[in-house]
């Protein structure tokens, strides 16, 4: 009698130098975050609409993007009320820190870098 090898799963483990800011009623943000575990990983999950980052954090993140505009979700209403498509960065990450919707979502850090991964695919380009 032939005996099958088991399958051996992989345990997910949380990653440390991995966050996703998250909104869970996002479809994009939860199709990241399955995209993120079939890599076997499990991020630090920050729900910024509960617990917005800081302007400091906001202004990191920046940083590592090369500037502030691809943490703005243009395309929420208030950005236009706000007039911030033709803002600087300081606007930008004043008006995010002010109001988190306007946070482009989801925002993944992994140690190959910062993106807003809108498609979720983008995220498989620092995983």
């Amino acid at each position: 009698m032939k005996v099958k090898p088991r399958k051996v799963l992989k345990k997910v483990t949380q990653n440390s130098e991995y966050k996703i800011y998250f909104n869970p009623s996002c479809g994009t943000a939860r199709n990241t975050l399955a995209l993120l575990r079939e890599a076997n990983i499990e991020p630090q999950i920050v729900e910024y609409l509960k617990n917005p980052p800081s302007r400091a954090e906001l202004a990191a993140l920046a940083k590592q993007m090369g500037g502030a505009r691809p943490l703005l979700r243009e395309k929420e209403a208030l950005a236009d009320e706000l007039g911030l498509k033709q803002a600087d960065d300081e606007a930008i990450l004043d008006a995010i820190a002010k109001h988190p919707i306007l946070l482009n979502r989801p925002v993944v850090v992994s140690p190959k870098g910062v993106k807003a991964c809108r498609p979720a695919e983008l995220v498989k380009s620092i995983i």
